[in-house]
């Protein structure tokens, strides 16, 4: 896969050296030079210095022939731009947007871009190993909207139903693990204690299984 990084800071750099570990054909794209230190000096894919909104420069870069684009600059005004060039006018199939302040999200939104919110996932993540809470997420998907959480059966909930522990919306159950063996549980499985379950849900279906967990423990 050919894929241009516009962007080489911790970032870009980081994607960029993951990318061509394996195997993708890698042109990172910064208007600074020095930026290109941040790489390590095992990369082995393409650098090009320049104004990443010149022409000349994606052309350089060749983003008429790039499978996908990663706009990861600081500048969330000039990724914005850069995915849409990339979009609407060399018809990138994979565009990938940073979103570095929060309060730009909204405009990536608006564009449908995919986007990847680091401090909105970082903070929401952070806030959730503050409180201790029993269930950990492990897979977030778009900017944690929707999140995978693992959740170890409390000796509360031996011998209840799994349905009793959903709430009836916003949460859905990916597999359960008892004894080392996955499977995909029907909703009248009678729970033991020490069960893993895999949760897919929403902030508001989390927030209502955590209720519930502490209602059971408490009682």
């Amino acid at each position: 896969m050919n894929v241009i990084v516009v962007g080489c800071g911790r970032v870009g750099s980081a994607l960029a050296a993951h990318l061509a570990q394996r195997g993708h054909r890698v042109t990172v794209v910064d208007q600074a030079a020095a930026s290109f230190d941040n790489l390590p000096a095992a990369f082995v894919g393409r650098t090009v210095e320049g104004e990443v909104l010149s022409r000349e420069v994606l052309y350089r870069a060749g983003i008429e022939h790039a499978d996908g684009l990663a706009a990861v600059t600081n500048s969330d005004a000039v990724n914005a731009v850069v995915a849409h060039v990339a979009r609407v006018f060399y018809h990138v199939p994979n565009v990938v947007v940073r979103n570095y302040d929060p309060r730009w999200r909204p405009l990536h939104e608006a564009f449908g871009f995919q986007v990847v919110s680091s401090a909105s996932w970082g903070a929401q993540r952070i806030e959730e190993l503050l409180s201790a809470a029993p269930l950990r997420a492990v897979f977030s998907a778009g900017n944690a909207e929707v999140e995978i959480y693992e959740v170890v059966v409390p000796d509360g909930w031996q011998g209840r139903r799994l349905a009793e522990l959903l709430p009836a919306s916003q949460c859905v159950t990916v597999a359960l693990t008892r004894a080392g063996r996955a499977v995909l549980p029907a909703c009248d499985l009678t729970l033991q204690a020490g069960d893993v379950l895999y949760l897919s849900a929403t902030l508001e279906g989390v927030e209502s299984l955590r209720r519930r967990l502490d209602e059971r423990q408490e009682e």
